[in-house]
């Protein structure tokens, strides 16, 4: 805890007391809270309390309370610079699909920073509590697919704001990087991984014959990524994983969060309530069904690209363990459902 004249700041580093991020910078604490409190200034909010302060080798995320109750506050996100382009895209994606995420008091897209109101409740904290169950995800998928269907005109548009791209054709070049600068592999598991890439490029053709465009990949949509401020309604927030590729590949998490809680049985009507949103355009719906069964064990590739976003000079053993987690999984995981 850090007391700077009449302000107390509490500091959550979680488990990475190593993580080298720009908030040890006192020169760069003073930039970032001064341009917040700027742009507070301008919305006519007061800080009132402690802020509370999250350091992660990905991004820095102060909460600054605004008032007395527990939804009275602003949030301020600073990215690494492997993320940075997080806080133009969510200045482009409030303009683009306002209803599906939150609208910014403010980016600063060259340097990474964007302020955000508090959106409600998490999607996790109204499962947890029993209040929702799995036609909660398949609600909360349904809207999410109809925001990448919106957004699929603007797929070059994200491309220009930085964010990476991971469409199919990209997929084995990705491999390949991957496969060769991870330290865990060794020249035996490399040299095997290496001979399955001809698979790689098959599924990766077979996915790209189905014709379906390319959108926003959220990369990383589990429960504690989507707001549930009101019944049947959901905001998509925390873009610092995003990728350019295959919509349908943003299914990789869900899948996996709806079979462990709930079982088996519900992945499928989830799955179905988000394809719903891209009939129309050529393939059937079991051809719909197999694009997205390929497209979630190809999207092992984003998840395990996505690891290495950090601030420079942070450790990354835990980002080249799970790096390699998810590109062991490419191979080793049978079709989605």
């Amino acid at each position: 805890m850090r007391t700077s004249g009449e302000r107390t700041t509490v500091v959550d580093r979680g488990r990475f007391p190593d993580a080298a991020t720009p908030w040890d910078d006192a020169r760069w604490r003073r930039e970032v809270l001064g341009w917040a409190g700027e742009v507070l200034a301008r919305h006519g909010l007061e800080e009132s309390g402690a802020r509370e302060v999250r350091v992660r080798p990905w991004s820095v995320l102060v909460r600054f309370r605004t008032g007395a109750g527990e939804r009275d506050a602003v949030w301020l996100k600073a990215g690494a610079p492997s993320n940075a382009f997080e806080a133009g895209l969510s200045g482009a994606l409030a303009g683009w699909a306002p209803e599906h995420v939150m609208t910014p008091l403010a980016v600063d897209a060259g340097r990474g920073w964007s302020l955000l109101p508090d959106g409600g409740p998490l999607l996790r904290g109204v499962l947890d509590a029993g209040a929702a169950g799995p036609g909660a995800w398949a609600t909360a998928l349904g809207r999410y697919g109809e925001m990448q269907r919106r957004l699929v005109p603007y797929a070059d548009r994200l491309t220009g704001l930085g964010v990476p791209g991971a469409r199919a054709r990209e997929l084995p070049e990705i491999f390949d990087a991957l496969v060769a600068r991870n330290p865990l592999f060794d020249a035996a598991e490399r040299a095997a991984l290496l001979l399955r890439r001809p698979r790689l490029v098959e599924l990766c053709a077979e996915l790209d014959a189905y014709g379906l465009p390319d959108s926003l990949d959220h990369c990383d949509l589990h429960d504690g990524q989507i707001l549930a401020p009101a019944p049947g309604r959901f905001t998509f927030f925390d873009w610092g994983d995003a990728c350019v590729a295959h919509p349908f590949g943003s299914l990789l998490v869900p899948v996996r969060e709806v079979r462990e809680r709930y079982g088996p049985e519900h992945v499928a009507p989830m799955v179905d309530a988000y394809l719903e949103h891209w009939t129309g355009l050529g393939p059937s719906a079991a051809e719909l069904r197999r694009a997205a069964a390929l497209a979630v064990r190809l999207a092992a590739l984003g998840r395990a690209g996505s690891w290495f976003r950090l601030f420079p000079g942070t450790p990354t053993g835990d980002s080249e363990e799970a790096s390699a987690y998810w590109v062991r999984e490419l191979f080793a995981a049978a079709d989605a459902w």
